[in-house]
């Protein structure tokens, strides 16, 4: 797979013996692990939560246990709208039906903190038209016990109940239906990306054995993860979210990972190399940047681990899983599967018919000769359209490279609007019961539902003290009422709460102000704050404070790796910066898409005002990872090539030429799949699809296509440049395809000469492994092929 400098067997050989020497074994032992995968992770989904948000150990955290434990009515999670057929819920017969159900309610093992209009007279339990009213209860124990109630206890309340309907609503019921939600969107996502992927890789093949052979690796790091997941879920808590990503990653990345192998392979065997040399010849090239790629993308996951939220941490957890998988599948079984295939891996070339149809339409002889003259010679030259683009925006480096960076950095600016909120019904669609409750009460009932702050008061204080508080409160700006204290016995000590309505939105910027406001104030007990605002303003004080610490694991784990691959200084810096700009046109469509509601009839969601805090660092930590995807694909070539040659110019065009082509085609696939995952119901899922899709056609389209090449020909010579010190660094452990011999040429006056003379117009790359002739033959063809 990869070789460290200055020691070990010969590049690859021990690899590439351990992996083919029983190539039917291998594949029958990953079948015998794929299919122990399946029922290891079977009902993997059940076990996962739908939360995750929270901060744990945070102020608001703790007071809402405490608020659980000792006040189970003062958070309630589960709602009975009850609405009247006829009449208003103060009929007699309205009335009697809601105190049985009720008192039914009252009666089911783990439900308690029972509440309803008809037992307390609250106004805001009952609508402004007195047409509705509510029932409140609190469901006991975590998310997985809780949802088991609500799934045993809502076909008994659901419905009709003689004069009145009942609908079912609450935090507990929008957690469960948004985890049904996930689960069956994510089913058609896979039936929609599974067909369609399978036809492009055949178009890009055009051999459908090898199409099969991606398909294949992805589906087997999916059903790996699965089982990781569920692994993981008897340890720790895991987000049913994270499934989306297992599904994306897992075909994305086994199909960019696969599609750079299997090409690599058949163009061996193009070249005259037998099985056994082509398989060692790709393991030691493509096999090491995929390596490198998996880590790198694993890296940029794995930073999502320093935040406290297991909703983040859980897409860690997949992520990582399902990268590693889907590149030790890529290195293991896709080699085997290729000794046993051979030449084979070109059956079934399904593009013959289409040939043959132009042939029949064209009048071309049954020798099938190609086309005469200019185009025809551009035709079967290899990637000659990319060689073309490069030498365009390498003659005009600097134009490209402002013209692009501003572009991007354009894109971008509606970020700077970005508000950040938390997550509620208005995820799922309009249609969905919970939802349907919650518009309901937002609508039609006093108050702002869902929007109350609670202050918890510990250590006990007197009558005149709570008085005195409730007053200092009560006057602070932007706070429309203060109730309580309510507490829990008469005793020395025991607790006790207040309620507080801010004005405006529950989650709004007044409502985190007056957060701060109250924690701020002095009180003759402890006091603790929470609510929906305060859950919001704790969630972004930590992810604010371990950003910094995310970024810096990102950043210095790329710059390492891009550094052991190169042995440069300038391309990791590079790396970082190019991939910082391919995310920003995905940042500002999320913002102007998803906040500010554009399009938002036309994708089928509600805009909120606000983005979700942990959604844009899940979003960067994922995109960056698949864009560093593609660096190290195009990177890896253009080192491999100057490597060889000590042409700079050269290499980029090459570069570019012999993986253009490959990048576009897995951004495309990559991108069916995350939209795929973007016609997801729920509006979180939808903007990580989406986006993610948006980033990563952006970077392979412009940034790798336009922005490395123009770059690179701006730095010239000096990308290859390290100091003595990193270079001694870099022949002792970095990591090249030969060993010695493959090691990056130094820069001597004669190669500065080389560089210089590559640099004239029109001189473009000569196909791999050509002999001197050949690629003078094949830059004077680019250098015809530019003038017309």
């Amino acid at each position: 797979m990869a070789e460290v400098k200055n020691s070990g067997p010969a590049p690859g050989g021990g690899w590439t013996r351990f992996v083919t020497a029983r190539p039917r074994l291998s594949l029958l032992v990953a079948l015998v692990v794929t299919a122990l995968a399946v029922f290891a992770g079977s009902g993997v989904a059940d076990r996962m939560g739908s939360g995750g948000f929270e901060v744990p150990g945070a102020e608001s955290t703790y007071a809402t246990e405490v608020l659980e434990r000792e006040f189970p009515a003062s958070q309630p999670n589960l709602l009975l709208l009850v609405s009247a057929r006829e009449g208003g819920v103060d009929d007699p017969a309205v009335a009697a039906e809601a105190r049985r159900l009720a008192e039914r309610l009252d009666a089911e093992q783990g439900v308690g903190g029972i509440g309803s209009y008809w037992g307390t007279r609250s106004p805001a339990l009952r609508s402004e038209d007195g047409r509705q009213a509510v029932i409140v209860a609190r469901v006991e124990g975590d998310e997985k016990a809780a949802g088991e109630i609500l799934e045993r206890i809502s076909p008994d309340f659901r419905g009709a109940h003689g004069p009145v309907d009942v609908a079912i609503g609450g935090q507990l019921a929008v957690q469960h239906e948004m985890q049904s939600t996930v689960e069956e969107d994510l089913l058609r996502a896979e039936l929609i990306a599974l067909p369609v992927t399978l036809v492009l890789l055949v178009m890009v093949f055009g051999s459908a054995v090898a199409a099969m052979l991606p398909l294949g690796i992805g589906i087997v790091a999916i059903l790996g993860t699965n089982a990781v997941l569920r692994g993981l879920t008897e340890l720790t808590d895991v987000s049913v979210f994270a499934q989306n990503l297992t599904t994306a990653l897992g075909l994305g990345l086994a199909i960019d990972y696969a599609l750079f192998v299997v090409r690599r392979f058949r163009e061996e065997l193009g070249r005259g190399a037998d099985t056994r040399t082509a398989v060692a010849t790709t393991l030691r090239t493509a096999g090491r940047t995929v390596f490198f790629s998996a880590l790198t993308v694993a890296a940029s996951l794995s930073a999502m681990l320093v935040f406290p939220q297991y909703f983040l941490r859980s897409f860690a957890y997949a992520g990582i899983a399902v990268v590693l998988l889907a590149a030790a599948a890529a290195l293991t079984l896709l080699p085997a599967a290729l000794m046993l295939l051979g030449d084979r891996v070109n059956a079934l070339d399904l593009r013959r018919l289409f040939r043959r149809r132009r042939r029949a339409a064209g009048g071309a002889e049954p020798g099938g000769a190609r086309p005469s003259g200019a185009a025809g010679e551009d035709a079967k030259e290899p990637g000659a359209g990319w060689a073309r683009t490069a030498t365009l925006v390498m003659r005009r480096a600097p134009v490209f490279a402002v013209l692009t960076t501003a572009g991007l950095v354009l894109l971008g600016l509606p970020f700077l609007g970005a508000k950040f909120g938390t997550v509620d019904d208005r995820q799922l669609p309009t249609t969905a019961e919970s939802r349907v409750v919650q518009d309901e009460l937002r609508d039609g009932f006093p108050g702002s539902p869902g929007g109350g702050l609670t202050v918890l008061a510990e250590g006990g204080a007197t009558p005149a003290e709570y008085a005195g508080y409730r007053e200092r409160i009560a006057a602070l700006d932007g706070i429309v009422r203060v109730d309580g204290p309510v507490a829990s016995g008469t005793g020395a000590g025991t607790p006790a709460y207040f309620t507080v309505i801010p004005e405006g939105e529950g989650v709004g910027e007044t409502a985190q102000r007056v957060v701060g406001e109250l924690r701020a104030e002095p009180a003759p007990f402890d006091t603790s704050v929470t609510g929906a605002a305060a859950l919001l303003v704790d969630s972004k004080d930590a992810i604010g404070d371990r950003l910094p610490w995310a970024g810096a694991i990102i950043v210095v784990v790329t710059l390492l790796l891009v550094f052991l691959l190169t042995g440069s200084v300038l391309i990791p810096i590079q790396a970082v910066v190019l991939n910082g700009l391919s995310l920003t046109a995905m940042f500002g469509a999320v913002v102007w898409v998803f906040q500010e509601g554009h399009l938002s009839g036309f994708l089928g969601f509600t805009p909120t005002g606000d983005i979700e805090t942990t959604l844009p660092v899940l979003m960067f930590c994922v995109a960056f990872g698949l864009s560093m995807d593609y660096g190290v694909f195009l990177i890896s070539r253009i080192k491999e090539e100057y490597d060889a040659t000590g042409d700079h110019d050269h290499a980029v065009r090459f570069g570019l030429r012999r993986t253009g082509g490959l990048i576009t085609a897995a951004a495309v696939i990559l991108s069916v799949v995350m939209v795929a995952i973007g016609t997801s119901r729920v509006t979180n899922t939808k903007m990580l699809g989406l986006g993610v899709a948006l980033a990563v056609l952006m970077d392979a389209m412009v940034v790798r296509s336009l922005l490395v090449p123009a770059v690179m020909k701006l730095t010239g010579r000096l990308t290859w440049w390290a100091p003595g010190p990193l270079r001694r660094f870099h022949d002792r452990f970095g990591v090249s395809e030969g060993g010695d011999a493959a090691k990056a040429p130094v820069t001597t006056p004669e190669r500065m000469e080389a560089s210089e003379r590559a640099e004239e117009p029109g001189r473009s790359e000569p196909s791999e492994g050509a002999e001197p002739s050949e690629r003078a033959d094949e830059d004077v063809r680019d250098k015809e092929s530019v003038g017309r």
